[in-house]
């Protein structure tokens, strides 16, 4: 199959990258469509005649030479992986040559693709799909969905394979009774002050050197996580058009004052004094955190520790005393196709397979994060006893999730960057939270600002 679309020319590619904070991708595309696009109600589904080379773009650990294999003797097609790296993707973008599936976060990344034209609509596929049918998609899946003023509306523009609602706590319920703390209710969520003064007598030092962090609130990412918490409060922290934020708005304060108020106790890892592990899991792991907002996939890890699986235990994610409680999702990683694919129906056939085939069948029965379609998760597992609590307290858990719309203006990475590089400040307490909220204010929106410009 061949396509109408010649790839960015440099100068294009150059206007849309914003390349110059964050890293951001450089994704955008001439309006010119595919030609290999499937009318409305003619996509192949699995039952399709998919041939030719499919290439897939992923992280080795997700979908690699492994899963390629198993994919080209379930399919009948030759599938290649190439590993995931932003910098190799824009220029693949930009060269009209990208892979045929490529890896993504739906929470944070959809309105960004479909904004610069990158991302394929799969409505078409999915209509005609014979294994995934509109009725058993899970409702975190409209974190793929955009219609160009909203997430959560309009087509699908990609699939989760997996998902977590990323505020939910994992505890080492030893560390709880050592420090005499109550450990949390299964279903009553705690109070986010409340949380907080748990952290600090959950803390131990040696010295100056924190042995065993109380909390980690930190989650996916300051930005997601600062945007939850100004909900909680009340508020919002983008404008309804996502071309601006507000910082300096009460709720936006409550949200900035009560994570300030976490860095400066020192009780878990902060921009300033990072966990060495890069990550919680080693951590939570060797003992040595009480507390952390990580999502449902995290227990995946404690399968083969009985140590961990032991202490483990779930908690719905908290809330400030605003009556308002949201369990959002900032990842919802899954796959979605370039409109540049050569080779779109088996294309589509490889996402089909691996998110909702066997392999989908085999990850839910892992632990390893939520499966993407209801009736994949009564595979959830609930033999060892934190996996029963996890999964009960996960399934009430979806009663309280929807969709938060991510801008599609700048790249998340862009957006943490500078907040990372302002928040020390703060920190140490050369500025106040409504200081901070100003730059945050003044430095984002220039940034929003400047990205919108690119778009038009």
């Amino acid at each position: 199959m061949t396509t109408t679309n010649p790839g960015l020319s440099r100068r294009r590619f150059l206007a849309l990258s914003g390349t110059a904070v964050g890293g951001a991708l450089a994704a955008g595309c001439s309006p010119a469509s595919s030609t290999n696009t499937p009318a409305a109600g003619s996509g192949t589904g699995s039952g399709s005649a998919a041939k030719g080379t499919v290439t897939v773009m992923s992280q080795s650990g997700e979908f690699g030479p492994k899963e390629a294999k198993a994919a080209s003797q379930a399919l009948g097609i030759t599938v290649k992986t190439v590993e995931y790296d932003l910098t190799k993707l824009t220029a693949m973008l930009a060269s009209g040559n990208p892979p045929d599936v490529v890896r993504g976060m739906g929470a944070t990344e959809t309105p960004y693709l479909v904004a610069r034209q990158v991302a394929e609509n799969l409505d078409p596929y999915f209509e005609k799909s014979t294994l995934i049918k509109a009725d058993d998609i899970d409702p975190v899946n409209d974190v793929w969905r955009y219609d160009g003023q909203k997430q959560g509306s309009g087509p699908r523009y990609g699939f989760a394979k997996d998902y977590s609602q990323d505020c939910t706590i994992w505890y080492n319920g030893g560390l709880f009774d050592a420090a005499k703390v109550a450990r949390p209710s299964a279903t009553t969520p705690l109070l986010l002050d409340d949380l907080l003064e748990e952290g600090r007598k959950l803390t131990k030092r040696q010295g100056a050197k924190v042995s065993v962090y109380g909390l980690n609130p930190n989650g996916l990412g300051l930005f997601t996580q600062l945007s939850w918490l100004t909900d909680l409060a009340g508020g919002k922290l983008t404008a309804d058009d996502l071309a601006s934020v507000d910082f300096s708005s009460p709720e936006a304060q409550r949200a900035l004052t009560w994570y300030l108020e976490y860095a400066k106790a020192g009780i878990g890892p902060t921009v300033l004094n990072p966990d060495p592990n890069g990550w919680d899991g080693p951590t939570f792991q060797a003992g040595r955190m009480a507390a952390t907002l990580s999502g449902y996939w995290l227990g995946g890890l404690f399968s083969g520790d009985a140590k961990s699986a032991k202490v483990a235990g779930f908690a719905p994610a908290p809330q400030f005393d605003t009556g308002r409680r949201v369990s959002p999702c900032f990842g919802a990683t899954g796959l979605w196709i370039p409109k540049a694919s050569k080779n779109k129906d088996a294309a589509f056939a490889v996402m089909e397979w691996f998110l909702a085939g066997d392999p989908a069948k085999a990850r839910a029965a892992s632990g390893w994060g939520i499966p993407p379609l209801k009736s994949l998760q009564k595979l959830m597992p609930q033999k060892l006893p934190y996996q029963k609590q996890a999964y009960d307290v996960q399934m009430a858990e979806k009663e309280h999730f929807s969709v938060m719309s991510f801008t599609p203006y700048v790249r998340l990475d862009a957006i943490n960057t500078v907040i990372g590089r302002e928040l020390p400040k703060a920190i140490k307490g050369t500025t106040t939270a409504g200081q901070l909220g100003d730059t945050l204010n003044s430095q984002l929106n220039a940034q929003l600002e400047d990205g919108k410009k690119r778009l038009r």
